[in-house]
């Protein structure tokens, strides 16, 4: 396994296990997200919030990979996001419904460290699994 692919496996797998301080370790200080989460900053400290956030509203909030590939300093992720809506999540309250969306995340890495985060989420999909009847 590659220091990229150690390095991007750790992470994903921190966020599933609620292991939070690892944010610290593998996304750099100067982060930039180009993905922002509505009223987060597009920052390590974002990151942070984000995924505590989801981590609230859905605790076992999983990302499960389903293909990494390497590029140089650049990696593109094709995976499934699942949770059980247990917490407030923006203006829904906890309706215990699950689930599941595809989601793409693309990185460039720096240093052993996440530098940057482009993504495509089905958020659409989401709030429509967790409001349907």
């Amino acid at each position: 396994m590659s220091e990229h692919e150690h390095l991007i496996r750790r992470f994903y797998e921190s966020i599933n296990g609620g292991r939070l301080d690892v944010i610290d370790d593998v996304v750099a200080p100067r982060f930039v997200e180009h993905e922002p989460f509505p009223g987060i900053e597009p920052t390590r400290d974002g990151v942070r919030q984000m995924f505590e956030l989801m981590r609230t509203a859905f605790p076992d909030y999983h990302l499960a990979i389903d293909d990494l590939v390497l590029a140089g300093d650049r990696a593109a992720i094709r995976g499934v996001m699942r949770g059980t809506h247990r917490g407030a999540f923006l203006d829904l309250e906890p309706t215990g419904k699950a689930f599941s969306v595809p989601f793409a995340d693309f990185l460039r890495l720096e240093g052993g460290q996440i530098v940057e985060h482009w993504g495509v989420t089905d958020t659409g999909a989401m709030m429509q699994q967790l409001s349907e009847e």
